[in-house]
């Protein structure tokens, strides 16, 4: 069972959050005869089988977790990563800005932990289908073992290649590039999408931005766009509100473009007799 199925209660087989009134949380995926061990007691996967979401339960010791369903956010930044994966932040953006929804199929260039991955499959729904592609096959284990680990592994299609040599999709809905220079590679994401389709990149660097600008306008992609998104908690004190002490600031350059058909303009229309 995957975090997809809203059931009022938890059931075996369901990915679970406990969380502790000191904001740490721990999750597991609920299953029979298995216990939670954390440094406030121990919790039996038993005693959570069946309760309703937001339950407030007590580890042996008798501290206080509230068994939650874990959000996608949540997920992303648990994500066993051997590199820097993209923040919630980025992640909801682009979702919305490239129209990213049930049913789609989106390519993805490069794969890395699968942090994204993860939330284009959980957005494209069991219909939809996300295709990976990824060079390092370190990184695409990493990715493929996050993926079944919270049970959207059976969403993704991994390839391992060198996109320069393309890729084998045409006429998607959308294509992420996540690579250090993806100017090399608008051709190759121009012949996969569908017209009018959605294009986006990350890139952390203005000099990496112009020269992306500047490829895509060569291949005919219009409409583009160029922003970064940030961050800011407050302290939820009715009291004492103010902003937190930290800030997650810039992370990243977000551009996204559409794939365009130019045609010459037609012929002025000839005026008739009567003017």
């Amino acid at each position: 069972m995957t975090l997809t199925l809203y059931q009022t209660h938890a059931q075996a087989g369901d990915l679970a959050q406990l969380l502790s009134t000191s904001h740490r949380f721990f999750l597991v995926r609920l299953t029979p005869g298995k216990a939670l061990h954390t440094h406030k007691g121990v919790i039996q996967h038993d005693d959570l089988i069946g309760l309703p979401w937001g339950t407030q339960v007590y580890s042996h010791l008798g501290e206080s977790f509230y068994l939650l369903r874990p959000s996608l956010a949540d997920l992303l930044k648990e994500t066993r990563r051997n590199t820097q994966i993209m923040f919630p932040k980025d992640i909801g953006f682009i979702l919305v800005s490239m129209s990213i929804g049930p049913g789609q199929t989106v390519l993805e260039a490069g794969t890395g932990s699968g942090a994204f991955t993860t939330a284009l499959a959980f957005a494209v729904g069991p219909q939809g289908r996300v295709i990976s592609y990824e060079r390092r096959p370190e990184m695409q284990r990493l990715a493929q073992k996050n993926l079944r680990r919270v049970g959207l592994d059976d969403r993704v299609t991994f390839k391992l290649r060198d996109i320069a040599q393309g890729f084998d999709e045409t006429d998607v809905d959308a294509l992420f590039l996540d690579v250090p220079n993806p100017e090399d590679y608008i051709a190759q994401a121009r012949a996969a999408l569908k017209p009018g389709g959605f294009f986006g990149s990350l890139v952390p660097t203005t000099n990496q931005v112009s020269r992306l600008v500047a490829a895509l306008q060569d291949h005919h992609f219009a409409f583009i766009e160029v922003c970064e998104t940030l961050l800011r908690y407050y302290k939820p004190v009715p009291e004492r509100l103010r902003p937190t002490d930290r800030m997650v600031a810039h992370t990243g350059y977000l551009i996204f473009a559409r794939p365009v058909t130019p045609t010459p303009p037609p012929p002025p229309r000839a005026e008739s007799e009567d003017g």
